[in-house]
């Protein structure tokens, strides 16, 4: 298909390229336009309907779209921000220079730039910044037959019209499907037929959270309520896909030890990589020093056995593993709200009957192993009840420092694979050593 395009374009076919673009997605529209030049991008995105145009346009990155804007007339311009929904337009708002929003508020009309300015005057993180207002609302005292023919009439112009929130006063009372609606008999009443146990979430609630309760309960839209208790809009599961998809990349970043970043990998110069990875770098650089530390002070040791060096590697690495293992699904159950900070205790006693076992195996097998290799029973005991020590330590420590950032308000993510294991390899250092001096010191 991209190859046909790119012929049709460059044979200046224009009836037949328009033809073809109007059997592509929107979606893939966006990213066949984000390989042309901007000239050829403008000229494709003139040939496109309105509708198609539109959505296209709600699926192209920032840059893309501010290069569009600045070839377009005040015309054009008008035309796509009638077909863009609102919470579209603040997404697009709040990636733009200064210019490009001046721009783009004068194009629009009062009553939608009311609505953007609306929703930008909610925090950043908040439900009130993602939702929509373009929603259909039904009085309770309308038949079903009515209801539908609202709908019909009004339910273009907005975002998603499934689900439709019966109102009194402003205030949400309940809410109806369209299944509802076309299973029911026509002179029934939407109150008759209207859920009114409603789940709904306030204008200042976090994003994450609202994005966590419609994957919890199947939500395609969210109501948003101010405090009291009136509808202002409705997050929808786009939305909410975003949003999750977002905090997903802020983990990652966070469990590699990096700064969050919102530009995509190839988008983001070399010196904003460089500098969101340094600070963790030299933070986890300067920590490892103790671990220096610790080594010089049992020179003694390495002197009268030198082969417990070799074991050093073996012993830290298990116990960062051991850690990471855990901190990994301590965080995800965090992010999941399967685990909460109640359930500490729960958690430690469940880390501790695990790591009994798997140490145990894993100082058995290294204990064999160690005694068939150099026949030395003082070495493979050290090594195998340093083993017990450090895995239980690494799966403790993994299972707690995700819990105690939460309780400290901090985010578990931060209490990832670098830390955990710059933290464990000063500790596995420790358990060992203070074993090896001991067999020593009794030998």
């Amino acid at each position: 298909m991209k190859e046909r395009i790119t012929q049709l374009l460059e044979d200046k076919k224009l009836a037949e390229l328009r033809e073809e673009l109007q059997k592509i997605n929107p979606a893939d529209l966006a990213i066949l336009l984000e390989d042309m030049d901007e000239k050829e991008r403008l000229l494709v995105y003139r040939l496109l309907p309105k509708e198609l145009a539109a959505d296209t346009f709600a699926f192209m990155e920032s840059d893309m779209q501010e290069g569009l804007i600045n070839g377009f007339t005040d015309r054009e311009l008008r035309e796509v921000l009638e077909q863009t929904f609102v919470d579209d337009a603040v997404d697009m708002i709040e990636e733009m220079p200064a210019n490009v929003i001046n721009r783009i508020l004068r194009s629009t009309d009062r009553e939608t730039r009311d609505a953007i300015n609306q929703i930008l005057n909610y925090p950043k993180d908040s439900a009130g910044s993602i939702m929509t207002i373009e929603y259909v609302k039904l009085s309770r005292y309308l038949t079903v037959a009515d209801a539908i023919s609202r709908i019909r009439r009004v339910g273009t112009d907005k975002e998603t019209i499934y689900t439709c929130y019966v109102t009194e006063y402003r205030k949400l009372i309940g809410m109806v499907t369209v299944k509802d609606l076309l299973l029911a008999e026509d002179d029934e009443l939407v109150e008759d037929i209207m859920e009114t146990n409603v789940i709904t979430v306030n204008t200042h609630d976090d994003k994450e959270d609202v994005a966590k309760q419609m994957s919890k309960y199947d939500f395609m839209a969210m109501p948003v309520v101010d405090d009291e208790g009136r509808l202002v809009g409705i997050v929808t599961f786009d939305d909410a896909i975003d949003v999750l998809e977002e905090e997903t990349t802020e983990d990652f970043s966070k469990l590699a030890a990096m700064s969050p970043n919102e530009d995509s990998y190839f988008k983001t110069s070399v010196p904003i990589h460089a500098k969101n990875r340094i600070g963790w770098l030299l933070v986890l650089m300067l920590s490892a020093t103790l671990s220096g530390s610790v080594l010089r002070h049992y020179e003694a040791a390495f002197q009268a056995i030198p082969l417990l060096v070799s074991f050093i590697p073996m012993l830290m690495g298990i116990g960062g593993n051991c850690g990471s293992q855990t901190s990994t699904l301590v965080i995800r159950g965090l992010a999941l709200d399967e685990i909460h900070i109640g359930d500490f205790f729960r958690i430690i006693w469940k880390e501790l009957r695990i790591a009994l076992i798997v140490s145990v195996v894993l100082a058995i097998v290294n204990g064999i192993r160690i005694q068939l290799t150099y026949h030395d029973m003082t070495i493979s005991l050290i090594v195998a009840l340093s083993m017990v020590g450090i895995v239980i330590l690494g799966k403790l420590v993994g299972g707690m420092l995700p819990i105690v950032a939460k309780s400290l308000k901090l985010d578990p993510a931060l209490m990832a694979t670098p830390l955990i294991t710059t933290i464990l390899d000063t500790c596995s250092i420790l358990i060992y050593f203070g074993i090896a001096t001991h067999f020593l010191a009794l030998t």
